[in-house]
C-alpha cells in the first residue's frame, strides 16, 4: 500500500516522523483528508483532532493546536503549537484549565483577553474530549 512521509512538529518537540497511509486533520472549514501524491499546498490547522493511519485500519489520534500543514512532493509536515495522544493528557490539569477559562469568559475582558481565553477554552476541550473518549474505549 501507498504511504507519504509525515512529520508533526509541535512548539516543544519532533512529535512523529514516520511514514502515514491517511491523514485527516481539522481546518477552519472543516476536516480535511491527506492521501498519498496529495496535491501540494498549504492548509491551515484549527484546534481539533488529527487522525493518522500508520497501519491499515490501525488510527492513531492526537489532540493538535493552531498551526498549519506543507504538502510538497508526496510528503506533509505539520507545524502545530501543541500535539499531545491521549495518554500524555493530564484530564485533572485540563479539567482545571477549561474551569478557569470558562470563569474568565465571565469576566469583563479586552477584546484580546477574550480571543486568549476564548482559544485557551478550545484547547482545553479538546484535551478532555480526546482523553475521555479514549478513556471509554478502553
Amino acid at each position: 500500500m501507498e504511504t507519504f512521509g509525515l512529520k508533526i512538529i509541535a512548539s516543544d518537540r519532533v512529535f512523529y516522523d514516520g511514514r502515514c497511509l491517511s491523514l485527516v486533520i481539522p481546518a477552519p472549514d472543516g476536516e480535511k483528508g491527506i492521501l498519498p501524491r496529495h496535491e501540494n499546498m498549504v492548509i491551515a490547522i484549527d484546534v481539533g483532532i488529527a487522525r493518522m493511519e500508520l497501519e491499515e485500519c490501525k488510527w492513531t489520534e492526537v489532540a493538535v493546536g493552531t498551526g498549519f500543514a506543507e504538502i510538497v512532493n508526496n510528503r506533509v509536515t505539520l507545524l502545530v503549537d501543541t500535539a499531545e495522544r491521549p495518554e500524555e493528557i493530564d484530564i485533572r490539569r485540563a479539567q482545571e484549565q477549561r474551569d478557569r477559562a470558562e470563569e474568565q469568559m465571565r469576566q469583563k475582558q479586552s477584546i484580546q483577553e477574550y480571543y486568549h481565553t476564548q482559544a485557551s477554552l478550545a484547547r482545553a476541550m479538546n484535551r478532555l474530549r480526546l482523553a475521555q473518549d479514549k478513556k471509554w474505549n478502553l
